[in-house]
């Protein structure tokens, strides 16, 4: 793995085992157990043009710190109102600042599907989920090894989690199409380096077969960049710097969604 993608892991591991500690999986079933149906994450992507999945985060350790004070529940229900599909909520807490608690304020605040996004490498991170409230889990295909992919994936999918399985290059492709994941996420960001070329999603979906659901992420700032995606066939879009930096986080929203009624600032 990248020096930076082993940081990342090696950060999620420690704040694992701590969290362990604090709170036995035999409690997380109790609570998955008492949870009624989740909200379906891969078919609030499914409708016609390209849906918006709307990402609450603090900051990044690329852009470091977005938007540190804001609060969730004002963040979430702005982007449900402004035509977001689905909520995209980081939990890691390190190098994101974020927690579970936000992804429990942003379920109680919204009836958006939420994914929680975080570094998911042990199925108790899978329990922690569904028992917080999310409805889908990141699966980050060059953080795993295929073996350690194909179990959280079933495990998930045996929670009732859909599961975003994030790919940067073709190797990675094959290893996601090995595992017949239903949602495909094209990070069009380098873990390696952080840099971002958009043109990512443009080459590796034309070895994406049809009817997977394919999420672009990473460096989409406008409504043509959304549009030139849709031409292709890209079924959602996963927006979080530039709609926590928008001053009208609503209005931003409509903006990169083409929505008609779009509000004035």
């Amino acid at each position: 793995m990248p020096v930076r993608l082993e940081q990342l892991i090696s950060s999620t591991r420690e704040r694992l085992e701590q969290r362990k500690g604090e709170r036995p999986l035999a409690d997380l079933e109790r609570e998955v157990a008492k949870r009624g149906e989740g909200r379906p994450f891969r078919e609030a992507l499914a409708h016609p043009g390209t849906s918006l999945v709307a990402e609450y985060k603090r900051r990044s350790p690329s852009a470091g710190v977005i938007r540190e004070g804001a609060s969730v529940v004002d963040v979430v229900q702005a982007y449900e109102r402004g035509g977001a599909a689905a909520l995209s909520v980081l939990t890691e807490q390190d190098h994101f600042g974020g927690s579970l608690d936000d992804l429990r304020e942003a379920r109680a605040a919204s009836s958006l599907p939420i994914l929680r996004k975080d570094f998911t490498v042990d199925p108790y991170q899978l329990y922690e989920a569904r028992a917080t409230g999310a409805d889908a889990v990141l699966l980050v295909v060059g953080s795993l090894h295929p073996d350690d992919l194909g179990h959280l994936y079933e495990e998930a999918r045996a929670l009732d989690l859909d599961a975003l399985v994030e790919i940067h290059n073709e190797e990675e492709l094959e290893v996601a199409l090995e595992l017949d994941a239903d949602v495909i996420g094209i990070n069009n960001r380098n873990l390696e380096d952080f840099t971002i070329d958009l043109s990512r999603t443009f080459e590796l979906l034309a070895d994406v077969p049809a009817g997977k659901t394919v999420v672009s992420e990473s460096g989409i700032v406008n409504r043509e960049q959304i549009e030139e995606l849709e031409g292709v066939g890209v079924d959602a879009v996963l927006i979080g710097e530039t709609l926590m930096r928008a001053a009208n986080p609503e209005f931003a929203c409509r903006e990169l969604t083409g929505a008609e009624d779009t509000l004035v600032e």
